[in-house]
């Protein structure tokens, strides 16, 4: 028994001393930023920002836990937006009615990577790089390549609270709580991190390990387009090139998160953190008066430092 507890302390100590190292790095680029510009950074259009930003690392996180990747979110973002938008504008369906449209959307596009890459065994870079394409083709399509304005029918989505809480906030920390729950204590969890870490030792155990990719990544894109909710919540109107990026800006916050690009290994807790920590990079930029060239600079060197730093964390870790 005291064998046992000591094997739980020490990897509750272990996930308690990685979040810390985060909170820290957190804190210290608010410091930095309240330093250098004089004021407090703008945290309320930090916190509209993060919930379609949380949301769609929650999905990534479990992509690569199974050792995928996903290229598309952004595309696929801008198409379930689209569809939101189209079914509202110019259908005139009842808001819940759409926004059914705007995850029915997100989900396909999910179940077409997911087997597509599992049919023909192809990397899910190339597939979903397709699906990039594929999507945002789709959203010019649907839109006429005009955005889409909804205003107060969908706005009321981003301007509701719960608990003093903004919804959109108060749902992303809940999916991430429940994204955290479902990767550690969860079977579903446990063979997604065994097929990340080695898929044919899964197979071999007598696991099929397709069906949990396709349903990782269903829940990937499905999440994105609830995603899109949000961002056409908070702008008032579905733009057809939205979400341009967005899939590095994902991946980057759920890698400084310390999810392994190798798979295997992650948290959704971590990947808040990343989140944060870009936003509030990107926000303290902004307030610096820094040009869009030096704000990818900045974003690109904190992300290869996290890498290199977790790659030093793995090493000196005890076997």
């Amino acid at each position: 028994m005291n064998t046992v507890e000591s094997g739980w302390q020490t990897r509750l100590w272990r996930a308690v001393s990685e979040y810390l190292g985060l909170v820290a790095v957190l804190a210290a680029l608010v410091l930095v930023f309240r330093l250098l510009a004089g004021r407090p950074l703008p945290f309320q259009s930090i916190m509209d920002r993060v919930p379609t930003d949380l949301i769609c690392a929650v999905g990534m996180t479990f992509v690569l836990v199974i050792g995928g990747i996903d290229l598309s979110v952004g595309s696929v973002l801008a198409l379930s937006s689209a569809v939101l938008g189209v079914c509202v504008v110019e259908a005139k369906l009842p808001v819940p009615v759409a926004i059914a449209g705007c995850l029915g959307a997100g989900l396909v596009c999910g179940a077409a990577n997911g087997l597509v890459t599992i049919r023909w065994g192809l990397p899910s870079f190339i597939v979903t790089l397709g699906m990039l394409e594929i999507a945002r083709g789709g959203a010019y399509l649907v839109t006429h390549m005009r955005t889409q304005y909804i205003g107060p029918k969908i706005q009321g989505v981003a301007e509701a609270s719960v608990c003093g809480i903004s919804a959109p906030f108060f749902v992303a920390l809940v999916i991430v709580i429940l994204g955290q729950f479902v990767l550690t204590r969860t079977v579903f969890g446990r063979y997604a991190i065994a097929i990340g870490t080695n898929e044919e030792a899964v197979r071999l155990s007598g696991i099929d390990p397709r069906p949990i990719k396709l349903v990782v990544f269903m829940l990937c894109s499905g999440l994105t387009a609830l995603a899109a909710v949000m961002h056409t919540s908070r702008f008032g109107g579905a733009d057809p090139n939205a979400g341009v990026g967005f899939e590095l800006q994902a991946i980057a916050a759920v890698v400084i998160g310390g999810t392994s690009l190798m798979g295997g290994r992650g948290s959704v807790v971590a990947s808040f953190f990343g989140v944060l920590i870009i936003a509030v990079l990107g926000a303290g930029l902004n307030q610096l008066g820094a040009q869009e060239p030096v704000k990818r600079l900045v974003t690109g060197l904190v992300i290869v430092a996290a890498v290199i730093a977790d790659q030093y964390r793995q090493r000196l870790k005890p076997r």
